[in-house]
């Protein structure tokens, strides 16, 4: 998970109220059980002495927003100063999350609301191609319709030098309208730094914009089968297909990372740490790339007053001239180090065994 957009978590105060919770919205009695939920999950954060100021905001939060489109789950952490952190979740946690702590608890984010990449999707016929490009947030940044000319490209019957002399107009018109459609696609790809683009609609022009893409933007595409530029031609199963993309994307994401992992702790001076004691050490010396989580337990940490300042034993930040420490959950406080550091996170689930939780990717020796 990139942590850019989190960096005003790692400058704020606590006590922070943290919620993760499955708000799906598919049936007739959504809204209610939406209210039941909410009801339960604000009992369970004043139990554990949640600011009302926050539980105020956090409720604004869930019954002022648009309701969800099907299966979804969603993050909030507030502070008595309001809402830091409103997210939708990539999918619902099994079971709702909690937590009152001075540091905001980031865990479930990272292991639920993993955003898929960047991408761009160009759906193409003769006559041109409809673009739309998508960043990191999920957020449209560009919409348009990019289309040349449909003058004189039907082709007619017949074997005569006048009709093979239209079909050659034809093909060309096609060729420069698709040409065209590749143009924009490019462009946007590049300036989006899209490692994913979706090319779809019609077959011999999904083919044709293709070829007509430079070779690095031809790596990143991908031709599927469903949809189409008129209005209804299979735009579900092209969703459909696109969600399946951008989610074996992240998947293949969190493979790599733990593979790069798994390889550099295997080599004597490999760029990587493992444990409380090792990755601690790399957040004081600034080393951090990424941070691996698995199930770090409730294991403590020793912090001082900056984020990075974490250790297992306090006399390691004395010997940096730091007297004044705290002891926080370590699910929290490496977070919140990788955070301030711009380190990239990644929950790897099952992929891997972390010793105590914890495992980094070095930036250098």
């Amino acid at each position: 998970m990139d942590t850019t957009r989190l960096r005003e978590l790692a400058t704020t105060n606590g006590p922070f109220a943290s919620v993760y919770f499955d708000d799906t919205y598919n049936t007739e009695t959504a809204a209610k059980e939406l209210e039941l939920t909410w009801r339960e999950l604000r009992d369970r954060l004043a139990e554990q002495d949640a600011p009302d100021e926050a539980l105020d905001a956090l409720e604004d939060a869930v019954f002022d927003s648009e309701p969800p489109v099907g299966r979804s789950g969603r993050a909030l952490v507030a502070t008595a100063d309001g809402v830091m952190l409103d997210r939708r979740l990539g999918e619902p946690p099994a079971r709702s999350v909690i937590r009152v702590s001075q540091l905001p608890y980031l865990v479930p984010l990272v292991e639920h609301g993993e955003r898929p990449p960047a991408h761009v999707v160009a759906v193409v016929d003769r006559v041109g191609a409809d673009v739309t490009a998508v960043n990191a947030d999920g957020t449209v940044v560009d919409a348009r319709t990019v289309e040349g000319t449909d003058n004189d490209i039907h082709k007619v019957p017949g074997g005569g030098w006048s009709e093979r002399n239209i079909d050659r107009h034809a093909d060309e018109l096609v060729r420069r309208n698709i040409e065209l459609a590749a143009e924009y696609t490019t462009s946007v790809a590049r300036r989006l730094g899209a490692p994913l683009v979706v090319v779809a609609g019609e077959s011999q022009a999904r083919k044709t914009l293709l070829e007509a893409l430079p070779q690095p933007v031809r790596d990143q595409a991908t031709e599927v089968q469903p949809g189409g530029r008129n209005k209804g031609s299979g735009s579900a199963e092209l969703e459909a297909e696109i969600n399946e993309l951008l989610a074996d994307a992240t998947r293949t994401r969190k493979d790599e990372a733990t593979e790069r992992f798994t390889t550099a702790l295997s080599m004597p001076t490999g760029l990587a740490a493992e444990g409380l004691e090792a990755v601690t050490a790399a957040f004081r010396n600034n080393n951090v790339e990424t941070l691996l989580i698995g199930d770090p337990g409730g294991a403590e940490v020793v912090t001082g007053p900056d984020p990075t300042l974490v250790a297992v034993q306090e006399e390691a930040l004395q010997a940096q001239g730091i007297d004044e420490t705290d002891r926080e959950r370590a699910d929290e406080a490496l977070l919140l180090a990788a955070i301030a550091v711009n380190a990239d996170v990644i929950h790897v689930g099952d992929r891997i065994d972390l010793t105590e939780g914890f495992g980094a990717i070095l930036r250098h020796d």
